[in-house]
């Protein structure tokens, strides 16, 4: 019988065949990489290598979980928190005082604070934690301690009295307490139809608005901070989202209202609390955010128009007595009031976007998301600077300057983290 060589051969073949494709297929799809010993990129999407360690790919360090500098607690993965070699090296050059230039930040809590502000006579901050409850007052080394024992869940807003003792503290069910940090209790809860409130000078008094059921018992009102001997000061009927509530520190004004002069222009009108006659001034845009500073003398405020792109434009007016109106001026920088902070009355320190899109003043949800730059403004002559780059990028929510104007506390609106820049 012959040997049917053909077959055989065939056969062989088809063996040979099976056996290369599944090494090609193990060769491409399932061979292990073996990691580079000069650097290691697992997991890091930015093209910065970290150290070599041997064989150790995943190397722990302690970091702030919650983004906080080397040296606070917590832990995570090298890996996780790859850093560009280019931001290495500015922390590495970085100024340990604001300059000009790129300035080392301090992270002094490891979560979020909520609504910071300068504790009275003192350079320590006041702010609220979610998380615990506690209102906490820290100093500018990171020394924490509670401002009170008792616990407030799920704080929604709150509004300070001037003298940093009382505050108002609104629940999202519509809850309304006026509480007592000085004597740890509290004095009242308020009517929920009453909102927007505002202290006045001396911390005994709120201007608020009165919102009942229909636009007839709507009022801008007066009452004592135990809701006693409520006085009515103007109808506001359906101008709510024009008017604000903002009681001047020098007690002449008690709230503002806006109406529209043209597209891109309004008035704005001040209202005592006595029926005065008072002036008006005239708001190059729309999308008031206005802040008062410390003797009541002048008003910071952010608007936009389409003169800029729709994007906030900061400027400042005179708004007392029979000057209110003069030394209107544009300070010439694009970002929002509340992003801003009064020294004195001469000294302004604003976070300042590096690049804000077009609408960023319409919606400013979706836009505010830009790293943010430290100016100073100089409003006896005019100037402003930039004073500090954050050595690493920070999208600034809110600023706080202490009195001597040593320290710049801001908050981070990511993490919502309290950080601390040295001025002096």
């Amino acid at each position: 019988m012959s040997i049917n060589w053909k077959r055989i051969l065939l056969l062989i073949g088809f063996i040979a065949s099976i056996f290369l494709i599944g090494y090609l297929l193990y060769y491409f799809f399932l061979k292990p990489t073996i990691p580079s010993q000069t650097g290691v990129t697992n997991g890091n999407t930015n093209g910065g290598l970290l150290p070599g360690a041997g064989t150790n790919v995943n190397i722990p360090t302690k970091t702030n979980t919650n983004g906080a500098l080397p040296g606070q607690a917590g832990t995570t993965n090298v890996n996780q928190m790859a850093v560009p070699p280019e931001e290495i090296a500015q922390k590495a050059t970085a100024s340990e005082v604001a300059n000009g230039g790129m300035t080392k930040i301090s992270a002094l809590t490891d979560s979020a604070a909520y609504e910071p502000i300068l504790a009275a006579r003192s350079d320590d901050i006041i702010y609220y934690n979610k998380t615990t409850g506690l209102f906490y007052r820290i100093t500018a080394d990171g020394k924490s301690t509670p401002l009170s024992n008792q616990i407030f869940y799920d704080v929604e807003k709150i509004t300070w009295s001037p003298d940093k003792q009382k505050a108002i503290l609104e629940y999202p069910d519509g809850n309304k307490i006026v509480y007592d940090f000085a004597t740890n209790k509290q004095i009242v809860t308020l009517p929920q139809h009453w909102k927007d409130f505002s202290f006045s000078p001396t911390s005994d008094r709120l201007i608020f608005k009165s919102m009942g059921n229909d636009e007839e018992n709507r009022w801008i009102a007066i009452a004592n901070i135990d809701g006693s001997q409520a006085t009515k000061v103007e109808h506001l009927g359906n101008e709510d989202k024009t008017v604000d509530t903002l009681w001047s520190p020098n007690g002449q004004i008690v709230a503002m209202y806006r109406e529209d002069k043209s597209y891109d222009q309004q008035n704005l009108f001040f209202l005592g609390q006595n029926n005065e006659n008072f002036k008006s001034t005239v708001l190059d845009g729309r999308g008031f955010i206005g802040q008062w500073s410390p003797s009541g003398s002048q008003i910071l405020y952010s608007v936009y128009s389409s003169k800029n792109d729709y994007k906030p434009s900061l400027w400042i007016v005179t708004a007392q007595g029979e000057d209110i109106g003069n030394n209107r001026q544009s300070l010439q920088l694009q970002t929002w009031a509340d992003k801003c902070s009064f020294a004195n009355d001469t000294s302004i320190y604003c976070a300042v976007p590096r690049q804000l899109n077009e609408g960023a003043g319409i919606f400013r949800t979706e836009l505010d998301n830009s790293p943010c730059d430290i100016y100073k403004i100089d409003l006896r002559t005019g100037s402003k600077s930039k004073i500090a780059i954050p050595e690493t990028s920070q999208n600034i929510s809110s600023v706080v300057v202490s009195q001597d104007e040593r320290y710049l506390y801001f908050t981070n609106k990511d993490n919502g983290l309290l950080y601390k820049i040295n001025l002096k």
